[in-house]
């Protein structure tokens, strides 16, 4: 997708050669203190939401990024984290944060994503459907500023009711895993000869 009078810059799907680019980006964009944050606690070790990382890139050079991850809202309320957002310093006040925004907006409601939810400035957030007014009963896994916790339903009524820990959303367990945590490992697996 082409952005407006800069027909060189496009959005496409984060690639694993971006990896390096994006990282750069990431820490000019936020520092090293990015890692302390508690939106990380919600990433760290762990993939994005399948298909749902992409770039905006300048010929071959990364200028902007966004990622969007499996969490849950509470129990039993699947949504996404998106974050981080950046893009370099000189491609900014170009409209590229907003097209990444609103192209992940359309990828999660294509795979049918309900809500999303990000930790950040309301001022900037609004513009696309994000507000505080579903996440007050909601906590983060470490300390947060309660007023820059923001949502937007992609359904209607989505968080309607949301409360709890936003949580990394785990696989369901197998029938395997559920028989082995009730097996006593305590016990020998073989009877004694002695």
């Amino acid at each position: 997708m082409s952005l407006f009078h800069k027909p060189e810059v496009r959005i496409r799907g984060e690639r694993r050669g971006d990896v390096a680019a994006r990282e750069q980006l990431l820490d000019a964009a936020f520092g090293a203190d990015r890692f302390a944050k508690s939106s990380e606690r919600l990433r760290e070790g762990r993939s994005p939401a399948s298909g749902l990382a992409f770039v905006a890139s300048d010929g071959d050079r990364i200028i902007g990024t966004i990622r969007l991850w499996s969490i849950t809202a509470g129990p039993n309320r699947p949504c996404l984290l998106l974050g981080p957002l950046a893009v370099t310093s000189d491609a900014q006040s170009q409209g590229i944060g907003g097209a990444l925004m609103e192209h992940a907006l359309r990828k999660a409601a294509f795979r049918r994503y309900s809500a999303i939810i990000l930790v950040g400035d309301i001022g900037y957030y609004r513009r696309f459907g994000f507000s505080s007014e579903n996440t007050a009963a909601l906590q983060m896994p470490g300390p947060f500023e309660r007023e820059r916790l923001l949502a937007c339903e992609l359904v209607p009524g989505a968080l309607k009711g949301a409360r709890g820990l936003i949580a990394v959303n785990a696989p369901p367990r197998s029938r395997l895993s559920g028989i082995m945590d009730g097996m006593d490992y305590s016990a020998p697996a073989i009877p004694s000869m002695a």
